[in-house]
Formats: structure tokens, C-alpha cells, sequence
């Protein structure tokens, strides 16, 4: 896998929200969705040493934490946006979101997709009532054809992270868990394009900054662990995940300058970490997570020793598994 700086830079980084707009997010976005439950399974707590909260963003009604954030960046489109209709892309998660902030709000939206992709997210998203092109082998791929389509469409563009927004309205599951466990030491997060753990960040380095918010992303495609910690932004050629949520090659620009502000570690694990992750919660705390809402207990597990004693938050970013994945990790065949 190599790697390079990352040629998606924009000249003009939009400016990061604050808690204020995370407040601000929550009066609409409290209109449209429940909160999500927060669990404290004493069986994981058992077995780790330390105690767990689980924030369930999987049980949100796409299944996912992104609906949030699509709903907030729904509601502040200005009427000209709305009547054009809205262009994006994802490997699922974000694509439900918005399909389903769309519906929500009668605007037309257009999503591109991987090819290959998971067919629960791709099925979900066209029962939704987006119009959806699959295209390219990997989210990247994807990505650019969409901002091209939205160009010569005359559609608004909307970016998986490169949008405030996005990341106001996914913050207001960060209030919810803060909230709930005031008194957390620290916070795990998956990370693909980075809005969950931004908003997360965010939100605890406002109103609890004693508490450590650590990101982590699948070692196979470590782009945003690299950016991370080699301080610039960086993009890279190759690299493969069944967790598709995590599955990105560049890293984005506000999120990197979020993290760089307000994140104190990235952190990576492996696929068959995630997997046994995965029937972890499965077995421990009746949650189903898909492999990337499965890495947040993945790395806790792994810090273990360290965390012992400690009050450890793990946002379970979505519960989008297909029945064949589901399969696949319960054969315990390493045939990942």
C-alpha cells in the first residue's frame, strides 16, 4: 500500500461547527428521531475490567449514526438547493442518511454507490426513494463521479465529512451520551470519513475535556491513523475491508483539522478483531453491529490493560450487517 498527500484538497476548508450548532442541531433533529439507548452490559465489563457504555447508534431507523447528521443538513438547505435536488455518495451508511433526510424533506436525491457493495445498505437506500447509480470498485471512486454528476446537473454536492452540518447533527448523539454517562474517562470511536468522531470530540473536549476520545480504523486502510499521526493529509492506493463503513483511501479536510484539534489518539484493528468484536456484542449485550460498529469494542479489548478500572464509552456506529457477513463471522473461518 502507498501512500502520498492527499490530492482531494479544497483551497477553502469550511469552518468547523461548535457546540452551539450541536445545540442547535438537536431542536431538529430531536423532532424527527428518538434518542438511542445507551447500555451498560455488566458481561463485557466482566470480561474487560473496566466498565462499558455503549452509546446504540445501530438502532437508529436507517441503522446507522449518519441519519443524524443528514437530517440536520437537510433542514439548513436554502430553497434553491432543495429544488435542484441533492448528489452524494457512500458505501451505505451515509447514503441512508441522506436518502432518508430526502424523503423527510420532498427533495430529490441521487446517490452513488460502490459496485459490490452491501446489498442491505443498497436495498434500503433505493426503498427510501433515492436514485441510486452504482459506480466504481470503492467509495473513492464513487465519490468523484458524484461530484462530477452533481456539476453538470446543477445538484447540490453533499460531502460525507467536508460538511459542518453533517457533523452538527451527528453531535447530538455525543449530548445524549454525555448526558447519560457524565463521568467517562474515555470514548472510542470508529472512524471512516470522520464526522462520528469529530462530533464526538467535540462535544466531550467541550464539556468534559479531562475525557480521552480516541478514534480507530481498520488496519488494512489506515488512511485517516496515517494522516493522524504523520500530520498531513494523505491518500492511498489500494487497501481492502469487509467493514465497509471504515473502508476509505483519503482522508478529508475539516475532519483532519477537527482531529488534529480535538482527538488524542487514532488507533487501528484488524479485521478478525472487529469479527470478534462483532459476537462480543452479539452474545454479551444482545447488540448486532455491523464490523465497523464492531470497532469500537475491537480496540477496547485490545487496550485492555490500560483501560482496566477505567469508565470507557464505545459508540456503536451502525447495525448494518447482511445475513451473509453475519454467517461469516459466526463460522470462525478467518476467511475474511
Amino acid at each position: 500500500m502507498s501512500g502520498g498527500s492527499s490530492s482531494d484538497v479544497s483551497s477553502t476548508i469550511p469552518a468547523a461547527p461548535t457546540l452551539a450548532d450541536v445545540l442547535l442541531a438537536r431542536q431538529v433533529v430531536s423532532r424527527y428521531l428518538a434518542p438511542t439507548p445507551v447500555l451498560r452490559p455488566e458481561g463485557l465489563a466482566r470480561e474487560l475490567g473496566f466498565e462499558v457504555v455503549l452509546k446504540c447508534e445501530n438502532m437508529q431507523p436507517i441503522g446507522a449514526f449518519k441519519v443524524r447528521g443528514g437530517i440536520y443538513l437537510m433542514s439548513q438547505l436554502d430553497a434553491e438547493s432543495r429544488e435542484r435536488g441533492v448528489v452524494s455518495a457512500s458505501t451505505g451508511n451515509h447514503a441512508q442518511s441522506i436518502a432518508y433526510a430526502a424523503r423527510e424533506f420532498g427533495v430529490r436525491a441521487v446517490i452513488f454507490m460502490p459496485e459490490n457493495g452491501n446489498p442491505v445498505k443498497l436495498a434500503s437506500t433505493k426503498a427510501l426513494g433515492a436514485q441510486v447509480i452504482e459506480f466504481g470498485r470503492d467509495f473513492d471512486e464513487c465519490r468523484v463521479e458524484a461530484g462530477n454528476y452533481a456539476e453538470r446537473e446543477g445538484m447540490r454536492f453533499i460531502h460525507s465529512a467536508n460538511e459542518p452540518h453533517l457533523i452538527a447533527g451527528v453531535g447530538t448523539y455525543a449530548l445524549e451520551l454525555i448526558e447519560a454517562a457524565p463521568d467517562l474517562d474515555v470514548v472510542i470511536v470508529p472512524v471512516g470519513g470522520g464526522s462520528g468522531v469529530c462530533a464526538t470530540a467535540l462535544v466531550f473536549k467541550t464539556m468534559r475535556p479531562q475525557t480521552r476520545v480516541i478514534a480507530v480504523q481498520a488496519e488494512t486502510m489506515p488512511v485517516v491513523f496515517r494522516s493522524f499521526h504523520e500530520r498531513q493529509l494523505l491518500s492511498l492506493e489500494g487497501g481492502s475491508t469487509w467493514a465497509e463503513g471504515l473502508a476509505t483511501r483519503v482522508a478529508f479536510e475539516l475532519p483532519y483539522e477537527m482531529m488534529q484539534e480535538l482527538v488524542d489518539d487514532v488507533q487501528t484493528v484488524s479485521d478478525e478483531e472487529m469479527r470478534q468484536a462483532m459476537l462480543s456484542l452479539l452474545e454479551q449485550a444482545r447488540v448486532v453491529a455491523e464490523g465497523a460498529g464492531a470497532a469500537s469494542l475491537a480496540l477496547a479489548r485490545k487496550l485492555a490493560p490500560e483501560l482496566r478500572g477505567k469508565r470507557v464509552g464505545l459508540v456503536i456506529s451502525g447495525g448494518n450487517v447482511t445475513r451473509d457477513t453475519l454467517q461469516r463471522a459466526l463460522s470462525d473461518d478467518g476467511n475474511w
